[in-house]
């Protein structure tokens, strides 16, 4: 059965038992639940897999998207209760930041340079909020396994980055994106889309897919991608960038391995998705 807290001392660990987390922001889908499976393989059937659902104040640009963001916490513990969740930790804004630190004011993370571009570029200081949040959540749950989808690739790479650097003792997994039958990546903002613009978003991953079809350097790839989209579809970028999204490759690269990234708006909801060029694997 199912725990739910709601204040972290709660959380205390049990002495030898192997912890796996999954942070979220509720409105489950098959993807939260594909990371469930994955941190339950980690941990095994002995080891506990712990959920956050917390809809994080400090990565949002405007308190308007934060009250909008759909919370369904009562069919977000169904699925955690079918799918094997040990615990899910679903504290207030007060539990994450005492003493009104969620504001500009309060002490956090910083992503680094780049934390700037792409989805840092479009959202001014969402990634120290994703990483401070992030930080706090791995102290109180202390895991030894934490797991992220893809389809946040920036997000997963900073995570990496921030674990790595600041010497937390988690191995952090990324999970492949989860997809609908028509290859639109699963996401909790698809719940925005009306019925036309649901059809719409499907030309992003059929974008991605003739990019990664396409023989030949980056930018023809790119050209193919750009040809796939719907004109509905206002993109934000659309990229070509290293594994690591260190530098994005020269427009006559032919490079077999890297990650080809898109962001955009249909209509008022920003919808984000990303492909591999090549193979990839963040978690060795």
């Amino acid at each position: 059965m199912t725990k739910l807290i709601h204040d972290s001392k709660e959380l205390e660990k049990k002495t030898g038992v192997d912890r796996a987390f999954i942070p979220t922001m509720g409105a489950l889908h098959q993807g939260h639940l594909d990371l469930v499976d994955a941190a339950r393989t980690l941990v095994g059937t002995d080891g506990e897999v712990v959920m956050s659902i917390f809809v994080n104040p400090t990565q949002f640009g405007h308190a308007s998207e934060v009250s909008q963001y759909p919370r369904t916490l009562e069919s977000d513990l169904a699925q955690c209760e079918a799918n094997g969740v040990d615990i899910v930790f679903a504290p207030s804004v007060n539990e994450m930041y005492p003493d009104g630190s969620e504001s500009s004011q309060g002490i956090s993370v910083q992503p680094g340079s780049l934390g700037t571009v792409l989805e840092g570029a479009d959202r001014p200081g969402h990634f120290a909020g994703v990483l401070t949040i992030v930080a706090k959540l791995l102290n109180l749950v202390q895991p030894r396994f934490a797991t992220f989808g893809e389809k946040d690739y920036q997000q997963l790479v900073l995570i990496s980055q921030m674990v790595q650097q600041l010497n937390f003792p988690v191995k952090v997994i990324g999970v492949q994106t989860r997809r609908e039958p028509d290859g639109l990546a699963m996401s909790s903002r698809n719940a925005f889309l009306s019925p036309e613009q649901r059809i719409q978003a499907v030309s992003i991953s059929r974008a991605l897919f003739a990019a990664q079809r396409t023989e030949g350097n980056s930018e023809a790839k790119l050209s193919a991608a750009r040809l796939a989209l719907s004109r509905e579809v206002e993109p934000s970028y659309l990229v070509a960038m290293t594994n690591d999204l260190s530098r994005e490759l020269d427009a006559t690269e032919n490079a077999t391995e890297g990650r080809l990234l898109f962001a955009g708006h249909l209509g008022s909801t920003r919808l984000i998705d990303n492909m591999p060029i090549g193979k990839v694997n963040l978690s060795e």
